[in-house]
């Protein structure tokens, strides 16, 4: 039991282990990608990866997601969304910029 809380241990992502200045993606989705799973399955791929931040339902139908990280990691965990999600986005959009780490972990909001 004891090795099974240490291996558990190594996969959690701690944003504080990271640099406070970081790579941000905002991506807004279109397509069928609200009442899919689209934000669980978010959600899911995102602990695969050391990335921090949000996805959240929009009133006009698209999901938005917010990530911090490094870019290569940013581009990799956006790509397993793409990949898992396969035939629900239609389109993206995306806004690339750098600045502080704002969010300390990966999270749903409504």
């Amino acid at each position: 039991m004891r090795l099974k809380a240490k291996k558990a241990s190594l996969n959690v992502f701690k944003s504080t282990q990271m640099s406070t200045h970081v790579s941000h993606r905002d991506v807004w989705y279109t397509g069928r990608v609200q009442g899919v799973g689209f934000r669980a399955q978010t959600l899911a791929v995102a602990r695969g990866f050391e990335v921090t931040g949000f996805v959240q339902n929009q009133p006009d139908g698209r999901v938005y997601l917010h990530a911090e990280g490094t870019d290569a990691e940013i581009d990799a965990f956006l790509g397993a969304i793409a990949e898992r999600m396969d035939g629900h986005i239609r389109n993206t959009e995306q806004r690339a910029f750098a600045g502080l780490r704002t969010c300390d972990a990966f999270t749903l909001k409504p």
